[in-house]
């Protein structure tokens, strides 16, 4: 198929998936819309949950995999919308629609390319195209919970809005849940272990604190205090306050690695959620990244999470679109970001896949 037909095609799959709601663990609707992409587009495929994945015509399992991979669930949408956020439309060349920026866009433009190199022979590579589900959530019924039943990937293009950019690396997460104690008691009377006074420093240390191990990509991880939480009367000290850390782990250090020197050094007990969610990266020097580097795209390190977490092998992420947008009030997608998407992620596999 042409590339403009199937970018007509793609912005119109993108339309239509913003018409269906689709909340983390709820993508019934918009699995049963890709499943019809590949159908009408003469690709078999498979589906597990609400992912759904098919491979490319040629495939030979003596080559190296691709996996192309975006995701098809949404945030809900936010109080500040004045637009209906399911009612795609498009006004001066913007695509509205809740999901049309992130990422629907990528996901539509992959989709494409993958249609664009089913049927080609001689790749050196297997295409894997997964459109995945949950990955806002991170459930269990995502990529993650989808890899045991893949082929093995062997490098891997996530598709987020990046504005075509490569990012090379992308930070890690680790959510700690903390505790501040001290000595309940009524207001009235002395205290000197008051624990909303001892949170003061324990505050100022999660401020101050600082990782030696700085990333020449990711820069430094970044530690934040996020929720706090205490007391439930105005005459009654807490014996205890609960904060929330979430913490951006660069690529110098694994979550376990973080987890373990928080655990020493912090002034107050901590534990982590999850420590599943680690940082990833691409070397620079791959034939995947210099493909792009020769069309003019630039590298950088990301701080958003993104189903990359989920992957063991060299991945990046590179998708139409602006980060900034994403979850936001009226969320959108130029047309013209899809249409030159489309045209950047065709013209880089050319480069890699043909070599």
């Amino acid at each position: 198929m042409e590339i403009s037909k199937l970018t007509e095609k793609a912005i119109a799959l993108l339309m239509e998936l913003i018409s269906i709601p689709s909340f983390s663990g709820e993508e019934e609707g918009t699995a049963s819309a890709l499943e019809a992409w590949f159908t009408s587009c003469t690709i078999p495929f498979e589906r597990d949950n609400n992912n759904v994945y098919a491979k490319n015509k040629h495939w030979d399992n003596s080559k190296p995999t691709l996996l192309l991979n975006s995701h098809h669930d949404t945030v809900k949408p936010n109080s500040a919308y004045t637009k209906d956020p399911f009612q795609a439309h498009i006004e001066n060349g913007k695509l509205y629609g809740l999901g049309s920026n992130d990422a629907g866009g990528a996901l539509v433009s992959l989709l494409a390319t993958f249609t664009y190199f089913y049927s080609t022979e001689g790749l050196s590579h297997n295409l894997l195209m997964v459109a995945s589900a949950e990955e806002e959530n991170a459930g269990d019924n995502s990529l993650r919970g989808l890899l045991p039943s893949l082929p093995k990937i062997d490098v891997a293009i996530v598709g987020e809005p990046t504005l075509m950019d490569l990012a090379i690396a992308e930070k890690g997460l680790v959510v700690f849940d903390a505790s501040v104690q001290g000595t309940p008691s009524h207001a009235a009377h002395p205290n000197d272990n008051n624990s909303i006074y001892n949170t003061i420093h324990v505050l100022e240390w999660f401020k101050n604190y600082r990782f030696k191990n700085v990333s020449d990509v990711l820069g430094e991880t970044k530690m934040t205090v996020t929720q706090i939480n205490a007391g439930n009367q105005h005459n009654v000290v807490p014996g205890h306050v609960d904060l929330v850390i979430d913490v951006r782990v660069n690529d110098a250090y694994s979550n376990k690695e973080i987890a373990d020197i928080l655990i020493k050094e912090a002034p107050c007990e901590l534990k982590p959620r999850s420590l599943r969610l680690n940082s990833s990266a691409i070397d620079k020097k791959h034939p995947l990244v210099k493909s792009g580097i020769a069309l003019g795209r630039k590298t950088y390190g990301s701080p958003t999470l993104s189903d990359q977490a989920a992957l063991t092998c060299q991945s990046m992420k590179l998708g139409p679109g602006d980060s900034t947008r994403s979850h936001s009030a009226d969320e959108f997608i130029y047309v013209h970001e899809i249409e030159e998407g489309i045209g950047l992620y065709i013209q880089i596999l050319e480069g890699f896949l043909k070599n």
